[in-house]
């Protein structure tokens, strides 16, 4: 099943904003991965000072997550200090609290905001 090409940048802008208890709740429950999936770390993450994303990772892979979009890149090597994951069109860098998605043209800086 493949799903149609949606700029990153366009789906963080549709996003709701949700506010209060029962909307975090709600929103909370969009944002995570089956069991099985195995993730060691989970991170929300803020973008453009508006949009959430929970970023899931473990040493292999990490799964993206905005609203019911979810994304899945895995590891590269590098010799840099950044973790790095890739997908065919998407590089994600993380660096301290800092994650930097990349999709040709587009860069997004996000900053953790909370582990989850």
């Amino acid at each position: 099943m493949s799903f149609p090409f949606v700029p990153l940048g366009v789906i963080l802008l549709l996003l709701p904003i949700h506010h209060g208890p029962v909307a975090r709740s709600l929103s909370s429950l969009a944002m995570e991965s089956p069991w099985w999936e195995n993730y060691d770390q989970k991170d929300r993450y803020l973008c453009s000072e508006k949009n959430e994303i929970v970023l899931e990772r473990n040493a292999s892979q990490a799964s993206l997550i905005t609203g019911n979009q979810r994304s899945t890149l895995f590891r590269e090597d590098s010799s840099s200090t950044a973790l790095l994951f890739r997908n065919g069109d998407m590089k994600l860098t993380l660096r301290g609290d800092e994650m930097i998605l990349e999709r040709f043209p587009q860069t997004i800086r996000c900053i953790r905001t909370e582990e989850v």
